[in-house]
């Protein structure tokens, strides 16, 4: 069974009078413990695919289905727990709060649900070393570099012990150096911890890292000639 399955998935948004499709039919199957990528060009809807994997927004039309559970047309409140406890985020812009210091904005998620603060707090303090963030758990974000952000945003992601993170353009804003070793780290996360890893990106060095990149233009997944001729023309 997939750990993600997206069936017929649309999705159009209003711009006035006129209906602006961002998915059209989109089918997706995602195995628990991939690295994987869906690449393609600014307004393909890889941002909108992503966003409705997570919870963040819904379909028009068709079926999700998260480890064999049918979330579609479900009330976003109806929701949220199951957001909380099996999707982590790393987003482009980091997202972090700004008044909370390092183990604050490591744990913050966890504070939505009942959890013992004993086990918490050595969660936080375990990711933050895997992350390389120990020297720095009392600071606050404007007190870091952006490579530091971005470590704790990893580290927030993964608090909530999650299936799958979802990681939109998340080298945009860091240097090559800093992209490399964010990447690496990543990598390194999902292969001791054993979670799902889906990047959306057009950054050649995160497809190069993934095990499957997946092309999207003009809000359809593409076959392999499609994609292939895409590609040329790039």
């Amino acid at each position: 069974m997939s750990l993600i399955s997206l069936k017929g998935i649309e999705k159009a948004y209003r711009l006035g009078q006129t209906s602006v499709p961002a998915l059209t039919g989109v089918d997706l199957e995602v195995e628990a413990g991939e690295f994987s990528v869906v690449m393609g060009p600014s307004g393909s809807g890889k941002t909108t695919l992503l966003n409705i994997i997570g919870l963040l927004d819904r379909a028009d039309r068709g079926s999700y289905r998260l480890a064999g559970e049918e979330l579609a047309g479900r009330d976003f409140n109806d929701v949220a727990s199951l957001r909380n406890r099996k999707i982590g985020f790393i987003f482009q812009s980091f997202n972090l709060i700004p008044v909370l210091d390092v183990r604050e904005n490591i744990e913050f998620p966890c504070l939505l649900r009942p959890e013992e603060r004993g086990a918490l707090t050595k969660r936080v303090e375990l990711l933050a070393e895997e992350v390389g963030l120990t020297s720095v758990l009392h600071h606050r974000p404007d007190e870091l570099s952006g490579g530091q952000r971005q470590r704790v945003a990893i580290a927030r992601a993964l608090v909530t012990q999650p299936d799958i993170v979802l990681a939109d353009e998340p080298t945009a804003n860091l240097d090559s150096a800093t992209s490399e070793q964010i990447l690496a780290l990543m990598e390194r996360m999902n292969s001791t911890h054993g979670v799902t890893f889906l990047f959306s990106t057009h950054d050649p060095r995160i497809m190069k890292r993934a095990r499957r990149v997946v092309r999207m233009m003009d809000g359809k997944l593409m076959d392999g000639t499609a994609a292939a001729a895409a590609d040329i023309a790039l």
